[in-house]
């Protein structure tokens, strides 16, 4: 599913909405995401799953064509852990779907 999608989505499910307002409450709420995990905040979305920001620290690489080894610098990367009810419902739609393929 892309953002598209998510907006097209929106927009369907709630009839009130004008394409154009689903796009702009998708927007505003990736942007505070995004804004909260720049700032070092933990993201908690009950059902769903939790977002934070990693750090990955400095490591010595190697570069795949001459083989030189090659400083890596610090990086701070966004995580994702999915919530216990979001894995139990994947888990049980795709043993329906592929129970549904087999037979």
């Amino acid at each position: 599913m892309t953002r598209s999608d998510l907006v097209e989505e929106l927009a369907n499910r709630f009839g009130q909405l004008t394409h154009r307002d689903a796009e702009f409450a998708v927007k505003a709420i990736l942007d505070a995401m995004n804004d909260a995990l720049v700032r070092g905040h933990r993201i908690e979305i009950r059902g769903f799953g939790s977002f934070s920001v990693n750090r990955r620290p400095p490591r010595m690489g190697r570069n795949p064509r001459n083989g030189e080894s090659v400083a890596i610098p610090e990086k701070r990367v966004p995580h994702f852990k999915p919530g216990k009810a979001l894995r139990e419902s994947v888990d049980e739609r795709t043993a329906e779907i592929e129970s549904n393929k087999s037979s």
